[in-house]
């Protein structure tokens, strides 16, 4: 009878291996590391009436706002009767932009209960303004719900969260949008590989990631959604983006598997490349178990909740800043940096866009600004900085004699140094990386993004997210032969980098976070046991090494080397210009 409660919105004929039940039947566990050890073990997902009980649970232990709808508000609504209106009746609200009921094994008239839903929560929160996921999770929750009544409760709850740094859904456009854009930011960083093969294949890579939410809600088939359902209600919004990495992971690997990978200068249309990746999620059950997309997931290691939630932060102040906080026609990325009017010394149109495939999302639709070029201002420190200092970030390119090309993107402005006084001391953020164009391109970022182990976030094992899964904290230790690093302002709230701060995690050594310095006499970029770039006063010779913050080989073909130009570009804000 429970069965039938809670399935009576499935169509059991479409739901093969799913419709049998077994395993657990139930399920009296409580403490936060034990559920989620048991939502990746999948402990409830092959007994429908178990997982819907778990799910009710879970959604009920959400703190939520003090005055959230729940079922009998719906009912009072809607009444017991709903009278079976037909679907046109009853559109979805503007704000899911454009985004369909899917089926997930859900009999024909669920499909109208779920616009009935959606309908009544659209009147019960009126401050929703852009939410295309709410369609799918609606869908989800009706399925594992005994009446239309109780999934508005849930849906409610998951809207209705008020959990600090935490969040189920996006609800506005702005929200939305930088979710995207944080997608990218971790793809650029966790996913080389596959970011890699965006950029070569398509013309706009923010627009091929604009639907990362989508794959995982919406496009994957319901076997594989239902799992991710499971460690999402336990481990909340980070698990939408630790399996869309992994969905962009197995598509790079099937395409160079395959063959078909394109060629670094042959590109198509960015549909293209979305349609490609859309047909790939939604076939992925004839090449990855639901497990197996959970391992991958779960395998890639990210910083914690409270970092990414940062940088989210961020990316939502950037979009602020350029005025973006409504659903406006997209810009393509690629006109930032328009190969008709750019011109470098250094390197080509072609070049500069695979280093802005690199940098931060936000600044993605900045265009390059030529702050500062040897070959116009001379080969003067003072110069340098007097043409640099206030733009935040800035891109340093280097030629040498020997025709070797490299440089760094610095994520902080120049004139911090001056806080140091006449000692040399360190700045800047995990944000800035290292890289070489010739004799081959290969950028170098900070060695904690790809070797977490080295640091752990500050509090990571609090006592609200106690199960995070990041690697303990060292010992701090200091090294008699480190610069000193300089220490951030208590407030840093209005800076433009805080995402990868240094001072957000315990380092075994000062050594791991020395990003860029600069005085009277040198400028140096990354540091411990060496440069990896350091420029005299004259900005005519330079020094490159290994250095442990960036845990890179010397960026040229030999150690010391002349500089034949040195640039340094800025970002300018395109959108403000255009305002």
């Amino acid at each position: 009878m429970a069965e039938e409660d809670y399935g009576c919105f499935v169509d059991w004929t479409q739901m093969g291996d799913l419709a049998k039940s077994s395993g657990a039947s139930e399920l009296d566990v409580k403490d936060p590391v034990e559920l989620k050890k048991l939502a990746r073990q999948g402990h409830w997902s092959k007994n429908h009436k178990l997982r819907a009980q778990v799910y009710q649970q879970l959604i009920k232990a959400i703190p939520c706002r003090t005055v959230t709808p729940d079922a009998e508000v719906y009912r009072d609504i809607m009444g017991d009767d709903t009278g079976k209106k037909p679907l046109s009746s009853i559109p979805l609200p503007d704000f899911v932009d454009g985004s369909a009921v899917p089926h997930y094994c859900l009999k024909a008239d669920a499909v109208t209960a779920v616009h009935r839903v959606i309908s009544c929560l659209a009147e019960q929160f009126p401050d929703i303004s852009h939410c295309p996921a709410l369609p799918v999770m609606t869908a989800l929750l009706l399925h594992f719900s005994a009446n239309e009544a109780q999934c508005f409760e849930h849906v409610s709850r998951l809207l209705a969260c008020n959990e600090p740094g935490q969040r189920f859904v996006d609800q506005t456009f702005l929200a939305y949008e930088s979710s995207c854009m944080t997608f990218g930011d971790l793809a650029n960083k966790y996913c080389p590989a596959a970011h890699k093969l965006i950029v070569a294949t398509a013309p706009d890579v923010v627009e091929v990631y604009s639907d990362w939410q989508r794959w995982v809600l919406g496009d994957l088939p319901f076997s594989h959604v239902a799992r991710v359902l499971d460690v999402f209600l336990v481990e909340g919004y980070k698990v939408l983006y630790r399996v869309a990495l992994a969905l962009l992971k197995f598509y790079r690997k099937q395409k160079a598997g395959g063959g078909t990978q394109q060629s670094e200068g042959q590109k198509q249309e960015s549909a293209g490349v979305k349609a490609e990746i859309q047909a790939f999620v939604k076939a992925i059950s004839s090449y990855i178990t639901p497990d197996k997309l959970l391992e991958k997931a779960f395998s890639i290691r990210l910083f914690s909740r409270k970092e990414i939630t940062l940088l989210q932060l961020t990316n939502e102040k950037s979009l602020q800043q350029k005025g973006i906080t409504v659903k406006q026609k997209r810009r393509n990325v690629q006109l930032a940096l328009n190969p008709d009017t750019f011109s470098s010394e250094v390197v080509s149109a072609k070049e500069m866009k695979d280093i802005w495939s690199w940098i931060p999302e936000r600044f993605a639709l900045c265009e390059p600004q030529l702050l500062f070029t040897t070959s116009t201002h001379g080969c003067s420190l003072n110069r340098f900085y007097a043409h640099v200092e206030g733009y935040e970030p800035t891109l340093l390119l280097i030629r040498t004699c020997k025709s070797d090309v490299c440089g760094a993107f610095l994520s902080t402005d120049w004139e911090e140094r001056k806080r140091g006084g006449n000692k040399l001391s360190f700045f800047g953020t995990g944000e800035c990386f290292i890289f070489r164009l010739k004799p081959e391109m290969e950028r170098y970022e900070w060695v904690v993004i790809r070797h977490p182990e080295l640091a752990s976030t500050v509090k990571a094992q609090s006592s609200e997210d106690p199960a995070e899964d990041e690697a303990p904290p060292d010992k701090q230790n200091s090294d008699g032969n480190s610069l000193p690093v300089e220490r951030p302002a208590s407030d840093p709230s209005d800076r433009l980098s805080p995402f990868l701060s240094a001072r957000h995690f315990h380092l075994n050594s000062r050594n791991t976070s020395m990003f860029m310095a600069g005085n009277f006499d040198s400028i140096i970029v990354g540091g411990g046991e060496g440069n990896a770039l350091y420029i005299d006063s004259e900005l005519n010779h330079g020094r490159t090494a290994r250095c442990t913050t960036f845990d890179n080989p010397p960026l040229c073909s030999t150690e010391s080397f002349q500089v034949a130009l040195l640039e340094v570009w800025g970002f300018k804000d395109t959108m403000a210009s255009d305002r």
